[in-house]
């Protein structure tokens, strides 16, 4: 039994960057020692064990074999015989295909840290093509390390875009692909995962809504060419660079899906994007709390832009559709999904999203109205939510007062709106 350390592990630590995980191949052993040493399957059906003490995984060397369409379309063979250089080439790129024993030798039988050196993403063979999920790993790997310069090579983008014309990315499951999804959105460059999926074609095979974005004008100051898909690819910049989490980079992904113009000056969204927003977070089965803050962002993002400017009716419906009083943070979230797409108008100039204090400001009135001293007034069940509606909506209108007083404006008549 020989044990080595594969993939990121490796790949990490030739570029410096901190190591979080390791896996470890195992060459020249059975499942059957394994589980006599201790070692816990993980599956049945895949040969991969979990440590007694540490819990990392460690896999028997293993070859495979297309055998059907998609993601789970492979016929594995595990066995003593097989070679660290023959469970290498199974990878899909060469930087994940270098090696370590346990002195600290590097094998490195495709290259990989030449391509390293080289800052290219580039497959290890021609299966490759046999495997459609690595379209979204190589684009997801492209947006980890964009800021260290690298790229997709053109042979292995070639490959992309081949996989992307074989209809072989309808065949991955929603579970998957949205754990491929999840991941890239969380890496330093977002925008990149997009623009590596337009590029080799697979943005309109998994994403045609989004896709269809890059055909909308969107004007941009000094950039008469820019398109709402570009708008968008700056916003997903802006969300890594403030570091918001995932709920917050979908909503944003999303929200313009109906080809809503940004612009503070326009009128609400009419809401023609919703259904494409739906449809999308549930064809990748996404996590209710992200499809319900995209779908938000898609209705009021417009409203939220000119939050100084709307009635106090309208300002207080929509915090009314956040249930501010039980759910402060999917409000706050939504507030930074509005300043991202405000920030991705303005980019490169940084700016101040002032309507993000003037909603916080808003909320803020309505939830200090208190149902105990309505309720010692008599109202009970329906009248008093009723009561605590017109109680609050007041206290919307009182709030806004102040905000034109402070600002130098003549107060609005507190019955308008």
């Amino acid at each position: 039994m020989q044990i080595y350390k594969v993939g990121g592990a490796v790949r990490d630590r030739l570029l410096g960057r901190p190591v979080t995980e390791v896996d470890w191949v195992v060459v020249g052993s059975s499942a059957e020692e394994m589980q006599a040493k201790g070692f816990r399957p993980v599956g049945a059906d895949f040969p991969v064990f979990l440590h007694p003490a540490t819990g990392e995984e460690y896999a028997l060397a293993r070859t495979e074999r297309k055998s059907g369409r998609g993601y789970g379309g492979f016929t594995f063979y595990a066995s003593a015989d097989v070679t660290l250089e023959e469970d290498l080439a199974r990878r899909d790129l060469t930087i994940n295909a270098m090696a370590e024993d346990e002195r600290g030798h590097l094998i490195d039988p495709y290259d990989g840290q030449a391509d390293l050196a080289a800052r290219q993403l580039r497959h290890v063979s021609p299966a490759f093509a046999e495997d459609p999920l690595r379209v979204l790993r190589v684009a997801r790997f492209a947006a980890r390390y964009a800021e260290l310069g690298f790229s997709v090579a053109a042979e292995t983008q070639a490959l992309m875009r081949q996989l992307a014309e074989s209809g072989e990315l309808q065949a991955l499951t929603p579970e998957r692909s949205w754990k491929e999804i999840s991941r890239a959105l969380m890496e330093p460059r977002p925008d990149v995962f997009v623009q590596v999926l337009r590029d080799c074609g697979a943005l309109k095979e998994l994403f045609p809504e989004i896709d269809g974005l890059f055909s909308v004008s969107q004007p941009r100051s000094g950039n008469a060419e820019a398109t709402l898909g570009d708008h968008v690819l700056e916003v997903l910049r802006q969300n890594a660079m403030h570091a918001q989490p995932l709920t917050v980079r979908w909503a944003c992904l999303l929200q313009h899906l109906g080809g809503t113009v940004v612009d503070d000056r326009d009128p609400p969204a009419d809401k023609a994007g919703l259904p494409l927003i739906a449809a999308l977070s549930a064809r990748y089965k996404v996590p209710r709390d992200c499809q319900d803050l995209a779908m938000l962002a898609g209705e009021f993002c417009p409203c939220a832009h000119r939050a100084p400017e709307l009635p106090a009716q309208a300002l207080f419906e929509m915090l009314q559709h956040f249930d501010i009083y039980r759910r402060p943070e999917r409000f706050e979230q939504f507030i930074a999904a509005c300043e991202m797409d405000a920030r991705g108008r303005a980019a490169p100039e940084p700016t101040d999203y002032l309507q993000a204090d003037y909603l916080r400001g808003a909320a803020e009135a309505a939830r200090g109205v208190q149902a105990k001293p309505l309720i010692e007034q008599g109202y009970q069940a329906a009248e008093l939510g009723e009561a605590l509606k017109r109680a609050r909506l007041l206290a919307v209108q009182a709030y806004q007062r102040r905000q034109q007083s402070n600002a130098g404006e003549a107060p609005s008549d507190p019955n308008s709106g």
